[in-house]
């Protein structure tokens, strides 16, 4: 599990074809002075991905065909928002985040608003039930607060962001602009209250 509070910004600096996907390699100095191991859970711009190798501040991760068709920014290099898994004890600033990308959206605004930003993103039709005003979603890893959704008549929707300086100084999100895809995993909570709401809808039908 993690917290949706990136600790470092990383960067892909290979990326080469393996058996069941690609294996990827990633500069990961600024998480200093926190130690990665091998067999570790880190979080890649919000995708839960074990580290095989370790060696000079990078780690190795595999990253299957699975993987890539449900997410957005692992099959290229450059930069990534970076968060090893909560341990114990740990203080839990943003929300339960599991590293396992529910879909891909679409940025349509990200502009400078007096001092903060605003991230406006369309979500597909399979996410939009699960997002809702002051609610919590992941954007390629990072907690985030939605503070508007508007349906569309397709089933999808479009929901916006307040972005506050730091985290923008601080995550990939500076590099946001329209059109490009972001990973989005929502709260585990809506997941479980949806998948409880279906049963009980199947029930009654029966």
């Amino acid at each position: 599990m993690f917290t949706g509070l990136i600790q470092a910004t990383g960067h892909i600096v290979t990326v080469q074809p393996a058996q069941a996907g690609i294996r990827i390699q990633i500069d990961a100095r600024a998480l200093a002075p926190r130690p990665i191991a091998i067999g570790d859970s880190i979080a890649v711009s919000g995708v839960c991905l074990t580290a095989t190798a370790v060696a000079d501040g990078r780690f190795a991760a595999d990253v299957s065909q699975e993987t890539l068709s449900k997410t957005s920014g692992l099959d290229r290099c450059g930069p990534v928002n970076l968060e090893t898994s909560l341990a114990l004890g740990d203080k839990l600033g943003g929300h339960l985040v599991s590293g396992h990308v529910d879909g891909v959206g679409t940025v349509l605004r990200y502009a400078a608003v007096g001092e903060s930003f605003e991230l406006r993103v369309q979500a597909p039709a399979q996410l939009a039930r699960f997002l809702a005003t002051k609610g919590s979603v992941a954007i390629d890893g990072v907690s985030l607060t939605v503070n508007e959704v508007a349906d569309a008549a397709d089933g999808s929707c479009a929901f916006s962001i307040n972005l506050i300086p730091h985290t923008v100084a601080v995550t990939t999100l500076q590099h946001l602009a329209p059109g490009r895809r972001v990973n989005l995993e929502i709260d585990p909570i809506a997941r479980y209250v949806g998948r409880m709401l279906e049963h009980s809808t199947v029930g009654r039908a029966a």
